[in-house]
């Protein structure tokens, strides 16, 4: 059974799992499609219509101009966080999240399961985030750029380039300074091949590049 608090806001498109939790002034519009478990904090905004001009705005939650937002289950959207539905496809959220306060993710952007965004983070459209990256407070990832999988981004980065599975990234614009050691060996990684990954970045080769080198491909 959904818990809904009574200011909360639900188009009457909206579909909804079982087990939500879903706090006071949440807004979420038609055209949203939520999994099962969620949490989704105060004043949290899912599925309102992509920020592009061309797009009408409705004026009542019951109507969608959007491609839809899917978000699967067993996800935390910490209060204030706005998810956008997408323009092109669905804006996509996977399952296991963790969305913190003030996060804005834009029309047709792709998130992963497991990923975290910190607070503030802001991801412009059609922005990919695969499963299990880590993006530190304040980060900011330009439109259709990319962070790999088990990467993790420091805080107050700007990202305008693509950063490859299990990077560390810092900086404005973001650099890639060595591997996620730690993130690695969470996943199952031995210690020695996630050490091999870091010293690999720090002497400055992308991803696409160890791959090869370590596949003789």
């Amino acid at each position: 059974m959904n818990q809904i608090h009574p200011t909360a806001v639900i188009g009457g498109g909206a579909l909804l799992g079982a087990d939500n939790v879903v706090g006071p002034h949440v807004v979420i519009h038609s055209g949203v499609r939520l999994g099962d478990g969620n949490w989704i904090g105060a004043g949290a905004v899912l599925g309102a219509p992509p920020e592009i001009r061309s797009f009408a705005h409705p004026r009542r939650p019951e109507e969608s101009f959007g491609a839809g937002l899917a978000i699967g289950s067993n996800n935390v959207i910490r209060e204030g966080a706005q998810i956008h539905q997408g323009s092109q496809h669905e804006t996509s959220v996977g399952d296991d999240t963790f969305i913190m306060n003030q996060s804005y993710i834009a029309h047709d952007c792709v998130l992963g399961d497991g990923v975290t965004l910190a607070s503030s983070v802001l991801l412009a459209g059609h922005v990919t985030i695969a499963p299990h990256a880590n993006l530190g407070l304040g980060t900011t990832v330009h439109q259709f750029r990319s962070v790999g999988r088990g990467a993790m981004v420091g805080m107050g980065s700007v990202v305008t380039a693509d950063i490859p599975a299990f990077a560390k990234a810092y900086g404005v614009p973001a650099r890639v300074i060595g591997a996620n050691v730690v993130g690695m060996q969470r996943s199952g990684i031995l210690e020695a091949d996630a050490l091999e990954l870091d010293r690999r970045y720090r002497d400055g080769l992308d991803y696409d590049e160890i791959v090869a080198r370590l596949t003789g491909a």
